[in-house]
């Protein structure tokens, strides 16, 4: 009795592992039915094309059965696997233009749809006649989504994004999707336009692309690069347009570097000074280092970005500001020690040039008085009035 219970247990065990094997690499679909065909396509699965415009689709066929000698005939037809309908080669688009492009006899099926609409989109299966011999590519149906709005170009830079740094030449390339390369979208941007080119692409579709080799600078580093593409459809009666926008982040070297002095001037001896450094960089400054200048020599003073100290004697200052990728030096600030036997000369100076003004002010201002008060004194006798002339003249007679 035991025995067989072990057994029946043993046969579960092995059922329900065989089981979980066969899930995990045999899916339903295939444990249920392997497809079959009498003609295998190559094309691509999944293709998009945008309403109002057309779309070349790469394909090509190898069937078991075929006479390349013989008249051929192919078509597209749009429908589910199971349904009667792509088996009948009657049922062969006819809401918008297909023209097989491809030479048959060559086992070429590329083919282009044009007049798309949205509602066009779903599954179509290619189906081939040779006389006796007809089947539809029921295993490789191509799967059409067609879109109201075209897709983004895409912006490209040989080399790592994340590392950009300055003086490096890069190659920046913007590509756009093509779904018919006798008509290609048009390709600008913000560098210097250059001529596109549409090219093959190992699946058979195409790609337009337009490419600029630049060499990068610390006024790259925050800027974006801006691509747009226009698409014209409808027979060019309309356009639709996409754009992208790629940041960039370029690393530099310290730029700008500069030194400063507070207070600013003549310092007396004793007084507290403080000389200030500032750069940008990218990433940033990682060490200031002050420079003082004598009459003895050159000499590093501080590691500081702010070097504060009581000033005793004068010299010239520099900085230095560094990062991983380099360092700059600032500009030579002077800074002077104020004499206080050259301040009392520069205030007697002062002084005397004060008495000097003031003397002179004087002397002009008693002038116009002066003439002032001449100019109001009574005339000569030539200039008096008549009778005083006639009172004059009787006394004498």
């Amino acid at each position: 009795m035991f025995p067989v219970r072990k057994m029946l247990a043993a046969l579960c065990v092995n059922v329900l592992t065989a089981n979980m094997f066969l899930s995990v690499f045999c899916p339903p679909g295939v444990l249920a039915e392997t497809c079959k065909s009498d003609v295998s396509l190559t094309t691509p699965q999944k293709m998009e094309a945008l309403s109002g415009t057309c779309l070349l689709i790469p394909c090509s066929f190898k069937p078991d059965q075929f006479d390349s000698n013989r008249e051929v005939s192919a078509v597209w037809i749009k429908g589910e696997v199971g349904l009667k309908n792509i088996y009948d080669i009657s049922n062969a688009v006819k809401t918008f233009t297909v023209n097989i492009t491809g030479n048959l006899t060559e086992r070429d099926c590329t083919s282009e749809f044009s007049g798309l609409k949205s509602d066009h989109s779903g599954d179509y299966f290619f189906r081939i006649q040779n006389l006796s011999f007809k089947t539809t590519a029921r295993c490789d149906p191509l799967h059409l989504t067609v879109k109201g709005s075209p897709q983004s170009p895409t912006i490209e830079i040989a080399g790592d994004l994340k590392d950009l740094k300055e003086k490096e030449s890069v190659s920046i390339t913007c590509s756009a999707w093509t779904p018919c390369p006798h008509s290609p979208p048009e390709l600008t941007w913000n560098l210097q336009q250059d001529s596109q080119k549409t090219e093959k692409n190992p699946d058979g579709t195409f790609t337009t692309k337009i490419q600029e080799n630049i060499t990068l600078s610390d006024t790259h580093d925050g800027s974006n690069i801006s691509c747009s593409v226009r698409y014209p459809v409808d027979g060019g009666k309309r356009n639709e347009t996409a754009e992208t926008n790629l940041p960039l982040s370029v690393s530099y070297a310290p730029k700008d570097t500069s030194a400063s002095i507070s207070p600013s001037g003549l310092v007396s001896a004793g007084s507290w000074v403080e000389l200030s450094c500032s750069s940008r960089a990218k990433p940033p400054v990682r060490t200031f280092t002050w420079f003082w200048i004598t009459k003895h020599g050159t000499f590093p003073v501080s590691k500081r970005q702010v070097y504060g100290f009581n000033f005793t004697e004068g010299g010239e200052f520099y900085c230095v500001a560094a990062n991983d990728l380099g360092n700059q030096r600032s500009p030579v600030i002077f800074l002077g020690v104020e004499d206080n036997h050259r301040s009392g000369v520069s205030l007697y100076v002062t002084l005397k040039i004060l008495g000097i003004v003031t003397l002179c002010s004087s002397v002009i201002i008693f002038e116009c008085w002066f003439r002032s008060r001449s100019s109001n004194k009574p005339k000569e006798d030539s200039d008096q009035p008549d009778y005083v002339n006639r009172v004059i003249e009787v006394q004498a007679s």
